[in-house]
C-alpha cells in the first residue's frame, strides 16, 4: 500500500500537478499510468514507522532490513519499463544505442537498462555484501539512499526528460535529479549518524 498510494500520489505533485489541480479525480485514474519512485519511497517509510511503532522496533532497525531488499523490486520495475517502452534515453550514436517505437528513427540510450543495472544489480550486490555483517544502526539504509541517489542523478542525464516538465533549472536539471539530492545529503547525513549508533540487532541475528 506504501508503495502503491505513495508512488500515485507523488506522481501526481511532482509530474501532474496541473492536471491534479485541475481534476482531484484524475489522482484515481492509474489506468493512465504514472507513479514516481521518489513518492513511493516516502510511501514505504510511512508504512515502515507505522509497522515499526506496533512491533516495537527501532525505525531504522526495521530499515537496515528491508533497504537490501529493494533493488530486487526496482530491478524489476526497470525491465517492465523497458518491455512497455518507457522511460526513453536521449538520442546517442552509442553502439548499443536502440530505436524505439513511436519516438522516430533516431537511436537511444537504453536509459531503463541502465537504472535496472545500477539500480537493480549494483545497488542489491553491494547491499547484500554490506549487511552480510552486523552494522551499525541506520548504515545499510544510509548506504542505500546514498547510491540510489547517484546512480539516478547520473542516469538522468541519458534519460529523456518528463515532456510535461522538461529541464527545470539551468537548462540541464530535470526533477528527477532535483528529488535525488535530498536522498544524497540524507544518505550522508545518515551514515554519519549511524557511527554513533549501536550495532543493529536486527542485522546481528540476520548474520547469526
Amino acid at each position: 500500500m506504501g508503495v502503491i498510494l505513495g508512488g500515485r500520489v507523488g506522481y501526481a505533485l511532482f509530474y501532474g500537478f496541473d492536471k491534479l489541480a485541475d481534476n482531484p479525480l484524475w489522482l484515481l485514474k492509474i489506468w493512465e499510468g504514472g507513479m514516481s519512485f521518489h513518492g513511493g519511497l516516502t510511501g514505504v517509510l510511512i508504512a515502515a514507522l507505522v509497522f515499526a511503532r506496533k512491533q516495537n522496533l527501532r525505525f531504522f532497525q526495521l530499515t537496515d532490513f528491508i533497504a537490501p531488499l529493494v533493488p530486487i523490486g526496482l530491478g524489476a520495475g526497470r525491465l517492465g519499463n523497458f518491455i512497455n517502452h518507457e522511460l526513453p534515453g536521449r538520442v546517442s550514436d552509442v553502439p548499443w544505442a536502440m530505436v524505439f517505437p513511436n519516438m522516430g528513427s533516431a537511436p537511444r540510450h537504453p536509459s531503463s537498462l541502465y537504472e535496472f543495472a545500477l539500480e537493480g544489480v549494483v545497488l542489491f550486490v553491494v547491499l547484500w555484501w554490506f549487511s552480510r555483517h552486523p552494522r551499525r544502526m541506520g548504515a545499510t539504509s544510509g548506504l542505500f539512499l546514498l547510491l540510489y541517489g547517484i546512480f539516478r542523478f547520473a542516469v538522468e542525464f541519458v534519460r529523456l526528460p518528463d515532456p510535461q516538465l522538461g529541464f527545470i533549472a539551468l537548462g540541464w536539471v530535470t526533477m528527477g535529479q532535483l528529488l535525488t539530492l535530498p536522498m544524497i545529503l540524507g544518505g550522508l547525513a545518515l551514515i554519519a549518524w549511524s557511527r554513533r549508533q549501536p550495532i543493529n540487532k536486527t542485522e546481528a541475528a540476520t548474520a547469526r
